[in-house]
């Protein structure tokens, strides 16, 4: 019987293949280029190149021909997966994920009908070698069947090498030369890099491969700094920093001569009292006040409003961990790092919180959320924070609201159920609720509270989140009467905010959006910013604070309410006392690559540095075209973020059960 084998016809020209291999990952390297940014300028063209060349020449030169086709085809399946995900990834965050962020894949399954959404047919040309050679492999079967003829399919070349084959012509002196040549340029490309605070220019500038051995190297620098340092020293640098930028002069108007000791404003005016912070999902500031042909989308949120202290230009600071990231900052006052959901990466320390101080101080605390606690490592996390109880999944009935489970009002009414508990022995409480039924894609089933919505906003995510934000607020208000109920309402502040931004810019185009509700509708200062309320029973009317801040700002201001001050506690916080500031700035990234930040009705955007970065006008939404009073304000937050990155870094680790 006639034995043909592939080998013999393509190893007489083994340089074919590998030029075949770096074709290849030059292509793919060129189309994940082409969906993050949406151009191929030189530079980026011939980084790639170089990449391209420098992994197969890796590759060439340390396997052994035996193995090269099994690793080959698996290298080439792990970076096309790599890559697809990479792309899908962009296309919901806007931002360039690391080898760590596609480490957390593991929790796509909990949010599978949102990324289902992102799915984009071009993403899957990604896999288009792999479907050839698996046609390929089904093409030499069928004729084998037919001719009965035995062939050995081994791959293009048999031991050679689909990926990088072997350099019979080129010598391997020549692809070790190459090697070092590709080496050196990554080196240099990567240096240049190191300076770039906006993730996304960097890893245009250095290509997505080099971007990854970036994050690598600041790993291990990151390694050699925990070891090296305190946090009591990172704490004093913070101190002297913050001392440096003009937040606030109230206290110096509030003191004379001969009074130096006056009190912040608002100080204490809660003491002793209950708390309840309500963490709302996908909650942008838009819908407050909002009336949708004539009918309230929040109606208990807009009468809370006129109780509370409200802050309209509040914004977003998450980075990976989205909301287990807000519940992160909100209770620390510390920044994410954006390199890890802080849950993931640091549930391992003794983190300075908000349940943390006030537990130490009788309350008893709680966090409640309809998730597995596992999701995002929040099994960790509430431990790391301090949180004496946390009840998830197992302590609800499911009612079947959506993908997570149940609905709000199941949480609210365990929630109750377990406050009567907690204040069984006369203790104050702090209790967290963190909502879900507001989350994408914004399904609310029929059996609940629904919102009438145009037939222009039929079947669109705008129509949908606003019906969902409307069951959110719908909630809520059953909250608010349950406490009330059980005469609670006249002894608790509630506490009450957005989690991070809910509509997608790639099915929300913002001028359509403004046309859609009248409204002035910005992709980036509309779309991150969130609402607070704060509502301290004893204070009758409510105050509008027309101050920027963000979630870092939580802690600060809350405390202030509750008479517990920070420094006395020798408790570091990143963030502001809002009712105690004239002049904020505070820093977001993630989403908005490093250095952007908000402050003095601004929201400013880096470019690759500060020089070619956009600002505009948070009210009016318009570009400001002098950036440069903001300038102090960029270098000042990107030292207050790098203070924060090392400051958590360095916390103690607990005791893990």
């Amino acid at each position: 019987m006639k034995q043909i084998s592939f080998q013999s016809k393509t190893s007489r020209k083994p340089d074919r293949l590998f030029i075949a291999a770096v074709c290849i990952l030059f292509a793919k390297l060129l189309l994940l280029r082409g969906f993050f940014f949406g151009d191929f300028e030189f530079s980026g063209v011939f980084i790639d190149l170089f990449t391209a060349l420098g992994v197969t020449c890796l590759f060439e030169l340390i396997l052994p021909r035996r193995l090269r086709v099994g690793v080959a085809w698996g290298v080439n399946l792990i970076l096309s997966v790599a890559f697809f995900c990479a792309a899908v990834y962009h296309s919901y965050f806007g931002s360039v994920p690391t080898y760590v962020v596609l480490g957390s894949l593991g929790q796509v399954p909990e949010v599978g009908n949102m990324v289902g959404g992102l799915l984009k047919p071009a993403y899957f040309i990604f896999f288009a070698d792999l479907l050839a050679l698996v046609l390929s492999v089904i093409v030499v079967k069928v004729r084998r069947s037919k001719s009965h003829k035995s062939f050995s399919f081994v791959g293009s070349g048999g031991s050679r090498s689909y990926w990088a084959g072997t350099a019979t012509r080129m010598s391997r002196v020549g692809v070790a030369a190459l090697l070092i040549v590709c080496l050196l340029l990554s080196g240099v490309w990567i240096n240049r890099g190191s300076a770039i605070s906006n993730e996304i220019v960097r890893a245009e500038n250095i290509g997505f491969i080099n971007y990854q051995v970036s994050t690598a190297i600041e790993k291990r620098k990151e390694r050699d700094f925990i070891a090296s340092t305190s946090p009591e020293e990172v704490a004093q640098q913070v101190k002297a920093l913050q001392q440096s930028f003009p937040y606030t002069d109230k206290l110096e108007n509030a003191a004379d001569a001969t009074n130096t000791t006056a009190s912040p404003a608002y100080f204490g005016a809660a003491k002793g009292m209950n708390v309840v912070v309500v963490q709302m999902e996908s909650f942008q500031n838009f819908p407050i006040d909002y009336k949708l042909d004539g009918t309230e989308v929040t109606p208990n949120l807009n009468a809370l409003m006129d109780e509370s202290f409200y802050f309209p230009h509040i914004y977003q600071q998450i980075g990976q961990g989205n909301t287990s990231d807000a519940e992160f900052i909100s209770n620390t006052s510390i920044y994410p790092t954006a390199q890890i959901a802080m849950s993931t990466g640091y549930g391992d320390r003794v983190i300075p919180s908000s349940p943390r101080l006030l537990g130490d101080k009788g309350y008893k605390t709680a966090t409640f959320q309809i998730n597995n606690a596992s999701f995002w490592d929040r099994n960790q996390l509430y431990p790391a924070l301090g949180f004496q109880n946390f009840y998830d999944k197992p302590n609800y009935n499911n009612d079947k609201f959506n993908n997570f489970g149940a609905s709000d009002e199941e949480m609210y009414r365990v929630g109750l159920e377990k406050i009567d508990e907690m204040t069984a022995d006369g203790s104050p409480f702090y209790a967290q609720f963190v909502t879900t039924s507001s989350h994408a894609p914004f399904d609310v089933p029929e059996e609940f509270p629904q919102l009438a919505i145009p037939e222009r906003l039929q079947d669109t995510q705008l129509g949908k989140y606003l019906n969902a934000q409307h069951y959110t607020d719908y909630a809520l208000g059953k909250l608010i009467d349950g406490l009330k109920e059980k005469g609670l309402w006249d002894n608790t502040v509630l506490l009450v905010y957005g989690d991070h931004g809910g509509l997608s810019t790639a099915e929300n185009d913002p001028a359509w959006v403004s046309s859609m509700l009248g409204i002035s509708y910005d992709a980036n200062a509309s779309r991150f910013n969130i609402p607070l309320a704060i509502r301290v029973p004893g204070v009758e009317k409510g105050e509008t604070v027309e101050l920027a801040g963000g979630q870092m700002d939580f802690v600060p201001t809350l405390m202030n309410l509750l008479g517990v001050s920070l420094e006395e506690e020798s408790y570091t916080a990143f963030g502001r006392d809002l009712l105690n500031t004239d002049r904020n700035v505070v820093g977001i990234r993630y989403y908005l690559p490093t250095g952007s930040f908000v402050g003095d009705g601004v929201l400013f955007i880096p470019g690759e540095g500060f020089d070619d970065g956009t600002a505009i006008s948070l009210e009016t939404h318009e570009h400001i075209e002098d950036i440069e009073p903001y300038r102090e304000d960029y270098e000042y937050i990107l030292q207050l973020m790098k203070l924060s990155d090392d400051y958590v870094k360095v916390l103690p680790k607990r005791g893990l059960k």
